[in-house]
């Protein structure tokens, strides 16, 4: 079960008396789009505490490396000192996005927490530890961590569209994902205004809802994330400011 993005566009390119070329050019389709390496700052609220969250997409020999990292700000950090950072290395299949390393640091948390995940697609396991502790979870299809789950439905917003369904591996144990669009909309943030499309997900028995508000013209990078838990809204970020990297 994944999410599926497509906007892949077809040119056939016809010249008289050459039909050999002329067929199969007419076979040919672009490569699919692909997600933008950028760097990008959000202005977060987590009910009274402020923050800032930073993310990163670059590409590496084989793929890409995203890393997220949220900190409090301001007179915030008198109440939360610390910060949680986590990265995830991952390839783009014709599946979707798979990812192969997940890294969790949080010393932001009450309860301190170390995570290291290696994804083994061969053998379908998610193997690692939780603060020293072995860890193993079997995949009988494709999942993702708390990070790659993002790039999958910006991935998959260019490339078609979304599929009812995905599956987030949650450290020690695999969680079914609902996911649904509610439209378009204006959205005005600190770093613009921009047309964009909303996408909620919820954990099958959870009382949580994640809305990200993506933009086309970002490589439909949210530019709002929120959560609400029993219709109650406890997290939300705003884009503040938005790079794209070069080469």
């Amino acid at each position: 079960m994944r999410y599926t993005f497509g906007n892949v566009v077809t040119s056939v390119i016809y010249r008289a008396g050459l039909m050999a070329v002329a067929a199969i050019l007419s076979t040919a389709v672009l490569a699919e789009p692909s997600l933008t390496p950028h760097t990008a700052e959000y202005k977060v609220k987590i009910s009274i505490l402020g923050g800032q969250l930073i993310t990163e997409l670059r590409t590496t020999e084989h793929g890409y490396i995203a890393t997220h990292v949220i900190k409090a700000t301001g007179m915030s950090k008198l109440l939360a000192r610390g910060s949680i950072s986590e990265s995830s290395e991952f390839v783009t299949a014709p599946d979707g996005v798979r990812p192969t390393h997940f890294i969790s640091e949080d010393t932001l948390s009450r309860k301190k927490t170390r995570t290291v995940i290696s994804f083994d697609w061969d053998t379908g396991e998610a193997r690692g530890t939780v603060n020293g502790e072995d860890v193993l979870s079997i995949m009988d299809e494709l999942a993702h961590d708390r990070v790659s789950i993002q790039y999958e439905l910006m991935h998959d917003l260019l490339n078609g569209g979304l599929s009812k369904q995905y599956i987030l591996f949650d450290v020690d144990k695999l969680k079914i994902i609902n996911v649904r669009s509610i439209g378009r909309r204006q959205v005005t943030v600190p770093a613009g205004q921009f047309d964009a499309v909303g996408i909620e997900h919820q954990a099958v028995n959870s009382k949580r809802i994640t809305t990200f508000w993506c933009v086309e013209e970002l490589g439909y990078l949210p530019v709002i994330i929120e959560q609400h838990r029993k219709g109650k809204l406890r997290v939300r970020a705003v884009l503040k400011k938005y790079s794209p990297i070069q080469g």
